[in-house]
């Protein structure tokens, strides 16, 4: 395997010449430049990407962890997060920490490991002690875990605002609540107090069903929300946190024989592609998925470059009515 040492031989120039080249530091001539690559051509060498990070004590890596890549959200979150590190020469490593923070915690110090310029961290679980003492740079998504770390939130409140008030102006009686388990202190709860918020000052009927603590378990979905179905026969309006709990209360309404807008109206939440694709096509509250992936990376490069950056970073949502409601 070839060294930098061949390189500089084979281009006649010395080992600080190449690495001044790979690194595109100082003045080096296009003919010097020229030379230093067709020697790493000819000879195949493939710098040591940890080395050179040791060197310029960068290594244009971003570590991002989330729940479960399959869930639409945070794949398209994913998609973004790629996106937009690309852009500025940045790689993702991609953590999929399926709510298991023993498998969490392997996933964080492999990130240490390999020097990551920073971690966006979306995870769920209730473990956030080691993210708290990380001393490198980090940002968290819908959750707060310590008044100095930045996270990026979507105007979560006022998402839920949107989605019930819309559900009283089309004249729902009495409205059902599908969210996440309340007990994971995250900042997607908003939804639910502003849910509460709004029922209250109209005197609304109203029901909330809660998940278990594994928030993405859809056989769980079908479970509660049958239940609700027959339990409450009566509701005419559903709110539910995320498009997917949405689409599944719209295929066990259509199952028990309810239609969709005419008896029973359904709102979801995040926007996701699947909301369009969906027959009825779903009234959800838009979360910016692509700005939350953009603003992710800008904050984690200017921290790494040492700026302070602003803790709280909450963008505005969008309600996108559609068939069904």
């Amino acid at each position: 395997m070839a060294t930098i040492h061949d390189v500089a031989l084979k281009a006649g120039v010395s080992v600080t010449t190449v690495s001044r080249v790979m690194n595109n530091r100082g003045y080096i001539s296009e003919t010097t430049r020229k030379k230093v690559f067709d020697a790493m051509e000819e000879l195949n060498y493939q710098p040591n990407e940890i080395a050179r990070s040791l060197l310029r004590k960068q290594s244009n890596i971003i570590g991002l962890i989330i729940p479960n890549v399959s869930h639409p959200f945070f794949g398209e979150l994913a998609n973004q997060v790629e996106y937009y590190a690309y852009q500025h020469d940045c790689k993702v490593l991609l953590c999929n920490s399926h709510m298991d923070p023993v498998k969490e915690k392997v996933y964080i110090d492999m990130l240490k490991r390999n020097r990551v310029d920073g971690i966006i961290m979306g995870s769920h679980t209730l473990e956030v002690e080691e993210y708290r003492h990380l001393n490198s740079p980090i940002v968290t998504f819908d959750r707060q875990i310590d008044p100095y770390i930045p996270y990026i939130s979507s105007d979560n409140y006022r998402g839920g605002e949107l989605a019930t008030e819309l559900l009283i102006r089309k004249g729902c009686q009495k409205i059902a609540h599908i969210c996440g388990n309340l007990e994971l202190n995250m900042l997607s709860n908003e939804r639910t107090k502003a849910f509460r918020d709004v029922v209250g000052r109209n005197g609304v009927e109203h029901v909330i069903v809660q998940t278990d603590l594994n928030v993405f378990d859809q056989k769980e979905y079908e479970r509660i929300i049958s239940k609700l179905v027959h339990e409450h026969p009566d509701v005419d309006g559903v709110f539910a946190t995320s498009d997917i709990i949405a689409a599944f209360a719209l295929k066990e309404y259509i199952r028990a024989g309810r239609h969709v807008p005419e008896n029973v109206r359904i709102v979801g939440f995040d926007d996701v592609s699947v909301a369009s694709w969906l027959t009825p096509e779903l009234t959800s509250v838009r979360q910016p998925i692509a700005d939350i992936g953009r603003l992710a990376v800008e904050l984690i490069r200017r921290q790494a470059e040492g700026e302070q950056v602003q803790p709280v970073n909450l963008l505005p949502v969008e309600l996108i009515e559609r068939a069904t409601t």
